[in-house]
């Protein structure tokens, strides 16, 4: 394991343990599914289309199309990185997240006026973070 790894496991584990310890409970949750390590996080797959979630050390991806689900993994890797940064202050990225995600008017806005899902700032400063650890592709729609 690198020490970039060990960083991001103690981090999230002690400045950003709030998430941390609300992933440990969808983690217990969804036990049942596929479970793997990636990039110091924990990644389960689990059987919500389309749907990433990231809380701390734990990140959650669809069980879909393979390609959907690398860059959704990446994204939501760019949370994890959000939580080491903030810390504490992570529950505000996360309710701008969960409102932008869920709420009604938001939800057809965006399919009505076809903007994409990282149009809310916190979505596309997740995507940009992940994508700039990882070097990888993230989710942009």
């Amino acid at each position: 394991m690198t020490l970039r790894r060990i960083i991001f496991i103690v981090l999230n584990c002690t400045w950003g343990i709030g998430a941390t310890l609300v992933g440990l409970f969808f983690f217990i949750k969804h036990r049942k599914c596929t479970h793997r390590i990636y990039r110091g996080a924990i990644e389960t797959c689990w059987e919500k289309p389309y749907a990433g979630l990231s809380l701390g050390l734990f990140i959650f991806t669809p069980n879909v199309n393979p390609e959907h689900t690398l860059k959704v993994r990446v994204h939501e890797y760019g949370h994890s990185v959000q939580n080491i940064v903030l810390g504490p202050l992570m529950l505000i990225v996360a309710l701008f997240s969960v409102i932008w995600a869920n709420h009604p008017h938001f939800v057809k806005k965006r399919k009505e006026q076809h903007i994409p899902y990282t149009a809310c700032f916190v979505e596309s400063w997740a995507s940009r973070w992940g994508e700039a650890v990882t070097k990888e592709s993230a989710i942009w729609d």
